[in-house]
């Protein structure tokens, strides 16, 4: 792709839309237009063609999509019903999508086969994209660093966090290598009907994470183990998270517990040329958000 090309980001604001966002523009491959519900606080870079709306607004997507050739497509929904219409809109004005699918989807199985809620959902666009004619990547990560977050104002307050399921074996990723795989398959040839399966470089549990985020930040945290009603009550009280999602989340971690410990891969760096970055790096770039 050349600089004659323009690529559209959804979830432009978020941990990830925002690091394709900051790659695509230092790659200077093609101009950069941002999907976002509020751009006046989007806080985007100037040379960022930045368009309000999102992809529950088909009239803002259509709009957005003109003169488009490439899409990030992220899925903020817990179900696939509106992504017919996503997808079709996609068709009709680029050539390539690159979709930000989940890890959770199981190859092999029919999106309704699924075990999961998240992997049926992102199994169902993953179907649509594929059926559509566009060329295509699908990025399925493993658990995202960025999810520690949550644990940030226990932390800023306090030198124990409070949870269930800490023995959950998790190999966390950097949004910023899930954003470089993403801008590669955005603007190299050699990335259609690829699925890549993203992992950060080690596993760790969420025990491990939390004395992870202690050294990076020089206070000693201890993790406390809740049980499961007893953090979901905590997650349903928290009015940053999604409630619909609590027992998703929950049982998502149950299932963790009971399967085989994560399978590490090495396509992070098979794509970008650069190893993934560890957890340790992720604390160190988001320290202040624990202080």
């Amino acid at each position: 792709m050349n600089a004659e090309n323009t690529v559209l980001v959804t979830g432009a604001t978020g941990n990830v839309g925002r690091q394709v966002v900051s790659q695509l523009i230092t790659a200077r491959t093609s101009t950069v237009r941002a999907l976002t519900r509020n751009p006046s606080t989007a806080t985007l870079p100037d040379e960022v063609d930045v368009r309000q709306g999102d992809l529950a607004d088909p009239a803002a997507l259509e709009t957005a999509l003109e003169g488009v050739n490439a899409v990030f497509l992220m899925w903020p929904f817990h179900t696939a019903e509106p992504a017919l219409a996503v997808v079709n809109a996609v068709t009709r004005h680029a050539r390539r999508v690159v979709f930000l699918s989940s890890g959770a989807v199981q190859d092999g199985l029919t999106p309704a086969q699924q075990s999961h809620p998240v992997g049926q959902s992102h199994a169902q666009v993953e179907e649509f994209i594929e059926q559509s004619g566009l060329t295509w990547s699908h990025l399925r990560p493993s658990t995202f660093a960025a999810n520690t977050l949550w644990w940030a104002d226990q932390i800023r307050t306090g030198d124990v966090v409070q949870g269930a399921y800490g023995a959950v074996p998790m190999a966390l990723l950097h949004e910023a290598d899930i954003a470089a795989v993403a801008v590669h398959a955005l603007t190299e040839d050699g990335h259609h009907r690829a699925v890549h399966r993203l992992t950060g470089p080690e596993v760790l549990t969420q025990t491990a994470q939390v004395r992870t985020i202690g050294a990076v930040i020089g206070r000693p945290l201890l993790w406390q183990e809740l049980s499961r009603e007893a953090a979901r009550q905590r997650l349903l009280a928290d009015e940053s998270f999604p409630n619909a999602f609590a027992d998703a989340l929950l049982d998502g971690y149950a299932d963790m517990l009971d399967a085989p410990r994560p399978a590490l891969t090495s396509t992070v760096e098979a794509v970008t040329g650069a190893p993934a970055r560890t957890y340790h790096q992720w604390v160190c770039d988001h320290a202040a958000d624990f202080r």
